[in-house]
């Protein structure tokens, strides 16, 4: 295999990790939003179903966390990649910051076009 098969190979299970975790929280919320649906309509004392559904809401923190940490492995492989000297790569959406620092939507540096001595 060559180097950028390899590569791929990773992006591509990172960008199915990211997209798998937000389908889970997707889903969670889903059930939550079932679980209310349905003791309204049954007209159950929300009481009745307190636990359950805390136990939902906790399912989706949970999530929320794994997502966070998703989404720093990525970034921590973008600087690895980079660290190696193997440039950029980009597989799934590219719109993304370049340097996790940035935020999404952020105007680009602007470059005044003149080059000048640092001190």
């Amino acid at each position: 295999m060559d180097k950028s098969t390899v590569i791929a190979g990773v992006a591509a299970d990172l960008h199915a990790t990211e997209k798998a975790v937000d389908a889970a929280i997707t889903q969670a919320t889903t059930l939550v939003q079932s679980m209310i649906g349905a003791r309204a309509a049954l007209a159950v004392s929300p009481v009745a179903g307190a636990g359950s559904q805390a136990k939902a809401m906790e399912t989706i923190a949970a999530l929320g966390v794994a997502r966070e940490a998703i989404v720093a492995c990525h970034a921590e492989l973008q600087k690895d990649h980079r660290r190696m000297g193997w440039g950029v790569y980009a597989v799934g959406p590219v719109d993304k910051p370049d340097d996790w620092e940035t935020p999404i939507g952020s105007p680009p540096p602007t470059k005044t076009g003149h080059l000048r001595v640092a001190s």
